[in-house]
This record gives C-alpha cells, sequence and structure tokens, in this order.
C-alpha cells in the first residue's frame, strides 16, 4: 500500500511498500580494493572552471553542454578556487530554498532578470576540497561520510586540477565480486511525486530533502523519474526561454514536472547483485536505478548506496 502522510499534498508523498523476499543475512565475498596512493589516479582531470562573473545562465548552459553536476569558480587571474555550482544549487534557484530570493525579492520575480546575475551570487564559498596527495580513503570519507557528491582536487597554490565524485568512486571499488543483491543495500520506501507536481514542488522537495532525483508515479505505477539535472537542462537548454513571456519566475515554474522529464526509463530488480547494478551504472553512467518487483516500486539504488555499501568491506 501506498500511504501519505498527513498534510502532504499529492505531489509530496512517501512510498511505504517493502520487497517480498527474505534473502537471509548480509555476506560479502570479496578482496578490498587498494585505497592507498594518490587520489589522481581515479579522478577526473579534464576539469572546466569558469569566472565568477559568468552569468548563471552561462554556467546553466556550460554545466548543461558539457554534462557536469558542478561546476568550480575559480579566479580569472591567479586561476584559484573561489567556490562551486551545483545542480542542487540551481534547483535552488529555481524554487527550492534560498537562493530563489534572488529571483523573488531582489528581482521581484523577474527570472529573466534573475538568470543574468553572475554566478557569484548563488555559488558556495566554503569549498569542500582534496588535495592531490591525497588517497581514496580521503575521498571516501568526504563523499560518504560528510555526504558530498563530489569535490575539486587543488594543488598546493588552491588550483583545480581535477575533480572526483560518487562515480569516480565507483569504478574505483566495484571491481570484487560480492554475495549482496539490490535489496541488501537498497533504499526502501522512497519519496516520490506525481507526473502533474508542477516544477516548483519538486524544486522544492529536492531542496527540503537533500535528492537529486524523485521517482515519479502516476496511479501508483511508476511513471518515470525526474532528476536535478532534468530541472537544469531545462534552463541550459534554452527551453525555458522558449516558454517564457512576460519574465514572471511563475511562467517557468508552474508547469508539471512530465514537460521536462528526459530519458528512458530503466529500472532493476530487488534480486539482482550489485555487481551487475554496479557495472550498469559505471558503464551507462547512470545515477540511480528505481527497484521495481511485480510491477510496483519498491525502492531506489543509488551510486551513493554502492559506493558507502563497498567502502564498508
Amino acid at each position: 500500500m501506498h500511504e501519505k502522510n498527513a498534510g502532504q499534498n499529492k505531489g509530496e508523498r512517501h512510498l511505504m511498500m517493502q520487497g517480498k523476499l527474505n534473502r537471509g543475512p548480509i555476506e560479502f565475498k570479496s578482496r578490498p580494493a587498494e585505497r592507498t596512493g594518490a587520489i589522481m589516479a581515479i579522478s577526473t582531470t579534464n576539469v572546466v572552471c569558469v569566472p565568477p562573473t559568468m552569468s548563471i545562465c552561462d554556467g546553466v548552459s556550460t554545466m548543461t553542454r558539457e554534462g557536469f553536476r558542478r561546476l568550480p569558480i575559480t579566479d580569472a587571474g591567479s586561476g584559484q578556487l573561489r567556490g562551486i555550482i551545483t545542480v542542487s544549487d540551481i534547483v535552488d534557484f529555481m524554487g527550492g530554498g534560498d537562493r530563489y530570493n534572488l529571483v523573488k525579492n531582489k528581482h521581484q520575480g523577474n527570472f529573466l532578470s534573475a538568470i543574468n546575475e553572475s554566478l557569484r551570487s548563488i555559488m558556495t564559498e566554503q569549498v569542500m576540497t582534496l588535495r592531490e596527495n591525497d588517497d581514496i580513503e580521503d575521498a571516501i570519507d568526504l563523499i560518504v561520510n560528510k555526504r558530498h557528491g563530489g569535490a575539486p582536487i587543488i594543488d598546493d597554490e588552491s588550483g583545480v586540477v581535477g575533480m572526483v565524485t560518487e562515480h569516480d568512486l565507483l569504478k574505483a571499488l566495484f571491481q570484487g565480486q560480492s554475495l549482496l543483491s539490490v535489496e541488501d543495500v537498497m533504499s526502501g520506501s522512497p519519496r516520490v511525486t506525481n507526473p502533474d507536481c508542477s516544477i516548483a514542488a519538486v524544486a522544492q522537495q529536492m531542496n527540503k530533502y537533500h535528492f537529486r532525483r524523485l521517482p515519479v508515479v502516476s496511479d501508483d505505477v511508476l511513471f518515470g523519474i525526474v532528476t536535478a539535472t532534468d530541472i537544469m537542462k531545462y534552463i541550459g537548454s534554452g527551453e525555458v526561454f522558449r516558454k517564457i513571456q512576460s519574465g514572471d519566475v511563475s511562467e517557468v515554474t508552474a508547469l508539471p514536472i512530465r514537460s521536462i522529464m528526459t530519458g528512458s526509463l530503466q529500472t532493476t530488480t530487488p534480486e539482482k547483485s550489485i555487481n551487475d547494478i554496479a557495472r550498469e551504472m559505471v558503464q551507462k553512467r547512470i545515477g540511480a536505478f528505481p527497484v521495481t518487483e511485480d510491477a510496483r516500486l519498491i525502492g531506489m539504488i543509488t551510486e551513493f548506496d554502492l559506493v558507502r555499501t563497498l567502502a564498508s568491506r
């Protein structure tokens, strides 16, 4: 059964459904990965950095074009790291949190005016970083324990020399063999939304619960999945500007979330091996899979779930 929490609207509910299968105690049968050594060996080194004077619009376009979920902001002269913009910041700006005040208050709801502000107006200045001589254990601590999806790697002059993400860690850790199944490590009872929920309401949910993705359920059937990247692409692709007329933010955030969902729906099953699902995530560059049983959504498994599990070996 699906249950709605008291006071929740139809676009915000928690799916309360457990898997039916009891697969016994969790066991590992794998060789721990070697984790000592330079973090640069597993990082992405072709990092695009932009100046704080770049407009929000151009920054989002850059992230969309390059397929990035985070964008380091560096001083144009010294190259030193000054801040970072993440896809979650863009969701916040679109109505999810404090950055929305830039649109609502300073620009009186005029989205076209607000999006031409500089990136420094919404960037995070206190950036969590790694050093180029750090080890994989340092990245695990930052991503798993401090719950950051990724971080810039800097040199002694605070210049950005790389980026490490959940995806990079998953590639480094999944090589061993484990007896665990998807059901053993997935997040059950996921919070869901519905296809007619507005972009603004979904942005608020993502910001409130610190999610980057939400399953979309209609009449108890999985309709799709909406991600923070979908919201970012809505701006970065220029689609938002084709829909807006008066410039008011409500014109672009009142649309139903179904109108910006992209990509084909890919799911997995609770009995699938985490070795197989990790391989699919790495090869297809998919950050999460909805988990279904008897055509019903029972959970979500993400890169974070797998990294946390594999790092605990």
